[in-house]
């Protein structure tokens, strides 16, 4: 008897507990709760703390309250000016009716396409007006003002608020890139050849110049040379004109023996001359005086070359 009473309590402690357990729920600070029952709402807790429900009746679904991000994937835009553009978008957004978020979506998940739906609808709407130009210029905040209050009146309907719809990125398609970079490699590589054509001529110029300006100073110095080997062959002459005045028969024995020393001073030398030439007079006497004879000058002449 006494076991069939502890065997009782003990389940009815168990089903107490799993009852209190099915009846008590955790609201954290950073969510939002529906209480439902058979799928009806019953009570929205925005509040944190411990909270309770009728257990195995009604069901409790939690929903965050902080500031979520959706990233939109790149999608093609064709401007004004008939220009292709991928803009890619994020936005920010509050879940501020949970009720009207569960009965239009029921997740965060089943949002996402039907959230981008809507970013990209208007992206096509606004940006399809402008030129490509007016996307990357200080008119970008302006048109993403009209995007955010478009897409914010349309998330209405899913229970949530959108704080901000911004791009992150707008670039040109992958073909139009390549084209656009095919051709700025093009410019810039005429700008090289041109930059290079103008400083070859600028060296070729410079080059000219130095050769001129150098023929100028080699003739100019090649002038002055002339003018200075003349003076000084001049004052030479001078100086050995005033020898010559001075001793005649000293400087004409001194110039034959320079006369000789050039002629014969090579291992091997020949002459054909007449014995009675002045060239050989200091051979014949040391005085040079002219032959008293001609046979006295053969025989001197002749000993002289020996």
């Amino acid at each position: 008897m006494k076991r069939t009473v502890m065997v009782s309590i003990a389940v009815a402690l168990v089903a107490g507990l799993i009852t209190m357990m099915s009846a008590a729920f955790v609201v954290d600070q950073r969510e939002q709760a529906l209480v439902l029952r058979f799928g009806d709402l019953r009570r929205v807790i925005r509040e944190p703390g411990l909270k309770f429900k009728v257990p195995f009746i009604e069901d409790a679904v939690f929903f965050d309250k902080r500031l979520l991000d959706y990233d939109n994937p790149g999608e093609e835009v064709i401007g004004a000016d008939q220009k292709r553009l991928v803009v890619d978008a994020f936005a920010r957004f509050h879940i501020v009716d949970p009720l009207l978020f569960y009965q239009t979506v029921g997740t965060e998940a089943l949002l996402k396409p039907r959230l981008g739906a809507s970013i990209n609808s208007n992206l096509r709407r606004v940006l399809g007006t402008v030129p490509l130009q007016d996307v990357v210029s200080e008119r970008r905040a302006s048109l993403m003002a009209l995007i955010r209050d478009s897409v914010r009146e349309e998330a209405t309907d899913f229970g949530i608020r959108v704080e901000d719809v911004r791009i992150r990125r707008a670039d040109l398609p992958q073909e139009n890139s390549e084209a656009i970079y095919r051709r700025m490699q093009t410019e810039r590589e005429q700008e090289a050849a041109q930059y290079r054509a103008q400083g070859a001529e600028a060296a070729q110029r410079l080059r000219a110049e130095g050769d001129r300006k150098r023929v100028v100073i080699v003739a100019e110095a090649d002038r002055d040379a002339q003018i200075l080997r003349g003076e000084g062959e001049a004052e030479s002459n001078r100086l050995f004109a005033e020898a010559f005045s001075r001793d005649p028969e000293f400087f004409a024995f001194y110039r034959s023996m320079q006369a000789y020393q050039a002629a014969f001073g090579g291992e091997h030398t020949t002459m054909v001359l007449s014995p009675d030439s002045d060239f050989f007079s200091f051979f014949r006497d040391l005085s040079g005086a002219p032959p008293a004879a001609a046979g006295t000058t053969g025989t001197a002449g002749a000993a002289g070359l020996q």
